[in-house]
């Protein structure tokens, strides 16, 4: 009866999850990935400490790369004035930054209406839901193209 019951907390835990991870934004999805590959790595590390290992652990910790620079190093270069002008990237009615508009087209900022909606087109093309695609990625696309032409 235990199992059953911690099967089901189990189930309802995951499906939870599933639903926060669909409404998820890129920005969030990303960190999400950036902490999973942090405590991967110093599980890793420690489980490789406890066995004697000690010396393979530094590759563990290699793996806290990405979430130290973009934790702390990148907030260090933002506020000395590296990135754009320190401030957060502003957020339109639909809640996509045009950065993060960009992101999602694969293109670079200040990219022209023609390459957008080339870009658009091209990806639209490979996952429209019509095609065995993705409505979710459909409607990000379409979001993307929106706070990018206005």
């Amino acid at each position: 009866m235990i199992w059953l019951l911690l099967g089901a907390a189990t189930l309802l835990l995951l499906l939870g999850l599933m639903r926060a991870f669909a409404r998820a934004s890129v920005t969030e999805v990303k960190n999400f990935l950036h902490w999973v590959a942090a405590l991967a790595g110093v599980s890793l590390a420690l489980l490789l400490i406890l066995t004697g290992r000690g010396g393979i652990s530094l590759f563990a910790f290699s793996l806290l790369g990405p979430l130290v620079w973009d934790r702390w190093l990148g907030r260090f270069f933002r506020q000395r004035g590296a990135g754009p002008a320190g401030e957060p990237p502003r957020k339109t009615a639909g809640g996509m930054s045009r950065e993060e508009a960009y992101d999602i087209l694969g293109l670079k900022p200040g990219a022209g209406e023609v390459e957008i909606q080339a870009a658009y087109r091209r990806l639209m093309a490979a996952a429209h839901p019509d095609k065995g695609g993705s409505d979710w990625i459909a409607a990000r696309l379409n979001q993307a193209r929106d706070v990018l032409l206005g």
